[in-house]
This record gives structure tokens, C-alpha cells and sequence, in this order.
């Protein structure tokens, strides 16, 4: 990727990191180090992927944990393969019975949005069909961090109070006592620099390395899950838990300006981040600061975000071919409708027919772009007593409008908005990308992904970069960084604009970038406690 390392367009928190023998881009320090750790024991990039993410969901809980889901893009001998580890909804659960139970749309909070976790079972494919360790080996940094604590780090602290203070105020009843007691044993969040335990995380973490998996499927902590699930008037039961198994599938892929820029297929979101790609390729572009440039991204996202929001469901209940949303032809269609004022999107008619994100790159050439999440920082505010086990809330996003294509239905996987993106050319890697944060997702992988193809930046810089992000019809938010001349132009063109706060809705990305020569660029996110480890 033609980038300089030394030419920075605004001031750069960090410099581009280089390696050759391996790479860990994530979140947290100690993450990013285990991988490297299971490197030098002979373990391969998707061993290192299990292994941090394991570790994450220990040193980052406000973003994801045992009980969420998991997507892989993995590129093994040449090849890219996609896993999709998001669970369906319950079987015992339906339209019917969640308007009986009083509600009119699906809580964030309780059983009614826990859908079947898919990490662990995502760690168990992926060190099945690639790994060259054993769970029992790339789980034991995590176990040891449970078992001996570690030192919160500042942005985790902040999430974490967050976090609590929510939950303290929305969270009386007696079945979210556990979360409590887990996460908060002292009566409140961890601060920065305490150390903090699990020994159940720990013990968890023991049995789903023993089983490969499995224990969290068919063994004790199913078993554990379905009594807690029962007795508190929940959905989910060992049997839905059984009958999970994660999948293998196909990516799907635009080409944008000579790159193949690749995601995982429905019920992931990244489908919104292709159709605005394809959309943005038939302009061009002179810089990367213009009010022209905004505009059009801008306006690009709403169409994709339109059209995803439509459509996007479990691939088998989608009404709408894939390749009819990224034919060149509606590509066009919706570009043309692109003009000098800001739109108000609407979904148009194609042809029929809470987060972490990791990279790892081993001397190999293997490469994983890795993302688990239990949405909405701890998920449900649901702890299985005794197991450390966070249950996710990924169940909110379905809806239940008996019309809409996302509808909740049991058994069903909901519009997803967690994807890991991969980037290659000319048939070769060119490396993981991801930035994660909800919604934020696919409108950070074309802007990060436009910084480097479109404006030449490396990597770090590329995350560096000033971020926007649209919420809905012409509103936009803009971080305190871009330029105040911009706003006040993106205002003029008739976009909503707001200023954000802080920087903690503009998600957090990681980028490993190989070169021809076998030599990895890194770059990580300057807006939470990232790190990459090298080696």
C-alpha cells in the first residue's frame, strides 16, 4: 500500500509500528502481549486471535465477555475464510410473548434481548480448523489474569463507572444482583490502576479450554445458564445452547479503487460499509479535508445505512439479494441522488435476484481480523451466579413490527452489527482493519479505509484522523477535532450538525498492513488504551 510513515497531515498520537515475525493490534496492552506470547510458543496468528480474545474479555469486560458473539475473517495459505459465531434467539420466545410480558419494543436490559452466545464456540472452530495449539494452551493467559488480577487501565475505569452508575440506577431487580457481585464487589466500578479478579471468570475460562468449548454448550455451565434462565422467568435454555454450532461462510467483497475490501455476509452490517464504498467510487477525490469529501461520505453512509437497515436480517430471511444491493448498476442509482444539500435517506429498490476488535499477523503470512462484542458495554446487566459468565443483550436490535424483515422470530439470528474487514489485492493479503462501536462500524471501515487507499495514509494515521459519524436523517456529529471552517460548510450544505463530547462514540480500530516483502505495519486506536506488540 503506497503510504508514508513520516508524513502526518495533523499531529499524530504515535508512530506507524513495524514488525516481520508477528503483530497484535488490540485494545489493551495485556491483550496485545499475550498474543505475542503464544506466538513465541509456537502457536500461529489464529492461536494469538484466541488467546487475546480471551484475555479481553477478562482486562475489557465493558465491552464484551464470555457470553457475547464473534466474528472471523481468517486468511490461511493464500485463502480468506469468514466465521459467523452469532447466536439465534431463543426458541421459546416470540412476538406474541414479549407484548404479553407488557412490552411494545424489546428491552436493552434482562432476558428478552439474550440471544445464544457464540464466543466460546468461535474459539473452539477457529483453533479446531487452524489453530496449532490447544484451547487449554491460548486460554491460559486469560485464566492467569482472572485468577491473579491485573491493573484496570484509564479508559476501562471510565467505562466500567459508567457502566455502574447505569446499572445501579436502571437495575433493581434481584436477578441482576450478580452483576453486581462480579463487577462491582467493592460496592463500586474499579478505578484506574486497582487491580481487579475473577476467580469464576477464571474457572469458566478452565472448563471452556478443557472441553474445547463444548462445556458452554452441552456440559455444567449450559446446565448452569438453563437453571438461571428458569428461574427468573428467561428464555434461554440448555437445549438452544445445544443446538448451536457457529458457521463457516463465504466473504463478500467490493473492489474499491484496485483494492478487494472484503466483510462478513448477513447478519452483519458490513454490507452497509460496501454498498457506501461503491457508492464513493465513482467520485473522485483531491484531499481528505474538504467539505466536498465530507459531504459525500456522509451522504454515501446514509444511502448504505438506508438500504442495510431495510434489509440486513439472517441471510436466509433477507428479501433482497446481496448482490442486488452491490450491483454496479444500484450503485449508480443511489450515487446519482447525491447532490449539493443533505439528503434525508430512504431505502431504495436494487435489482431482485459495548465491542473489542483485534488483528494478529504471524511470519507465516496468516492473518485474522477478529471482533466479539456483548453490545451495549456489559450486555443484559444478566451474570450467570458463579460463572462470571456476562450474558450480551444482541437481541435488542430485532424489532417487533410483525412487517419488518428484522423481526423477532425464535431461533432467528437479529441484524448484526459487529464485522471484522480484511483488505487484499491482486489476490494477495494486504491485511485486517476493523473499528468497532455499534453503528459506528461500517461508517468507520470507509473512512479509515478511505485514508489509506484515497489519501495515502498508514496506518496510524489512518486511525489518528479526525472521525464523523451520521445518527439519523441529516443529523451528523463531528469529533471536537475536525475543523470548526468544515462544519460550519457541512452546515451550509444543510447537514445537522452537532459536536461530540468525547471521543467514545467514534469507535476504536486496529490495522495490520503486510507488505510484498513480508513486513507488517501496524497502526492502533488513539481513543482508548490501545497497543500493538510486536515481535
Amino acid at each position: 500500500m503506497n503510504f508514508d510513515p513520516h508524513v502526518y497531515p495533523y499531529a499524530s498520537k504515535r508512530n506507524v509500528v513495524y514488525a516481520q515475525k508477528g503483530m497484535v493490534a488490540t485494545s489493551q496492552p495485556l491483550a496485545a502481549q499475550a498474543g505475542i506470547d503464544i506466538l513465541k510458543k509456537g502457536g500461529n496468528a489464529v492461536d494469538a486471535a484466541i488467546a487475546v480474545a480471551a484475555c479481553l474479555t477478562v482486562v475489557e469486560p465493558t465491552s464484551n465477555g464470555i457470553g457475547g458473539d464473534a466474528f472471523a475473517l481468517v486468511w490461511v495459505k493464500e485463502k480468506l475464510y469468514g466465521l459467523n459465531a452469532s447466536g439465534p434467539a431463543p426458541q421459546g420466545i416470540s412476538i406474541d410473548k414479549v407484548k404479553q410480558a407488557g412490552y411494545e419494543q424489546i428491552q436493552a436490559y434482562g432476558w428478552i434481548p439474550v440471544t445464544v452466545p457464540g464466543a466460546p464456540a468461535a474459539w473452539g472452530a477457529l483453533a479446531e480448523r487452524f489453530g496449532n495449539l490447544p484451547l487449554s494452551e491460548t486460554l491460559q493467559p486469560a485464566i492467569e489474569y482472572a485468577e491473579q488480577g491485573y491493573p484496570v487501565s484509564p479508559t476501562l475505569a471510565h467505562h466500567w463507572k459508567v457502566a455502574f452508575d447505569t446499572y445501579k440506577k436502571e437495575l433493581k431487580e434481584e436477578h441482576f444482583q450478580a452483576w453486581f457481585d462480579t463487577f462491582a464487589p467493592e460496592g463500586r466500578a474499579p478505578k484506574a490502576g486497582e487491580l481487579w479478579r475473577s476467580a469464576d471468570h477464571a474457572n469458566t475460562l478452565k472448563s471452556i479450554a478443557e472441553s474445547n468449548g463444548k462445556s458452554f454448550y452441552q456440559g455444567e455451565l449450559a446446565e448452569k445458564i438453563d437453571q438461571f434462565s428458569r428461574s427468573c422467568g428467561g428464555y434461554l435454555r440448555k437445549e438452544d445452547l445445544a443446538g448451536f454450532l457457529p458457521e463457516w461462510v463465504t466473504p463478500i467483497s467490493v473492489n474499491y479503487r484496485g483494492y478487494d475490501v472484503w466483510e462478513i455476509p448477513p447478519n452483519g452490517q458490513g454490507l452497509v460499509a460496501l454498498m457506501a464504498l461503491n457508492i464513493l467510487q465513482g467520485f473522485e477525490f483531491s484531499s481528505r479535508y474538504t467539505v466536498d469529501t465530507l459531504h459525500k461520505q456522509m451522504e454515501a453512509i446514509k444511502l448504505a445505512f438506508a438500504d442495510g437497515l431495510h434489509a440486513i436480517t439472517q441471510a436466509d430471511k433477507m428479501q433482497i439479494p446481496i448482490d442486488g444491493l452491490l450491483s454496479a448498476a444500484y450503485a449508480d442509482e443511489r450515487r446519482s441522488l447525491i447532490h449539493e444539500r443533505a439528503l434525508t435517506p430512504v431505502a431504495g429498490e436494487p435489482p431482485k435476484g459495548g465491542t473489542v476488535y483485534l488483528a494478529t499477523a504471524d511470519q507465516e503470512g496468516n492473518m485474522v481480523s477478529f471482533i466479539q462484542s456483548n453490545y451495549m458495554g456489559f450486555g443484559s446487566g444478566l451474570v450467570v451466579p458463579g460463572t462470571g459468565i456476562a450474558l450480551h443483550n444482541r437481541g435488542h436490535n430485532f424489532t417487533l413490527d410483525e412487517n419488518h424483515v428484522n423481526r423477532l422470530e425464535p431461533g432467528k439470528k437479529t441484524y448484526h452489527t459487529i464485522i471484522p474487514g480484511f483488505l487484499t489485492k491482486d489476490g494477495k493479503a494486504v491485511g485486517p482493519f476493523g473499528v468497532m462501536g455499534a453503528f459506528m462500524q461500517p461508517q468507520g471501515h470507509v473512512q479509515v479505509l478511505m485514508n489509506m487507499i484515497d489519501f495515502h495514509l498508514n496506518p496510524q494515521a489512518a486511525l489518528d484522523a479526525p472521525r464523523w459519524r451520521w445518527i439519523k436523517d441529516k443529523i451528523v456529529e463531528l469529533e471536537s477535532s475536525v475543523p470548526e471552517h468544515l462544519a460550519l460548510a457541512l452546515a451550509e450544505k444543510g447537514h445537522q450538525i452537532q459536536w461530540a463530547l468525547g471521543s467514545s462514540g467514534f469507535g476504536r480500530g486496529q490495522i495490520i498492513i503486510r507488505s510484498e516483502q513480508g513486513v507488517l505495519a501496524g497502526g492502533t486506536e488513539p481513543r482508548t488504551d490501545g497497543a500493538i506488540a510486536v515481535w
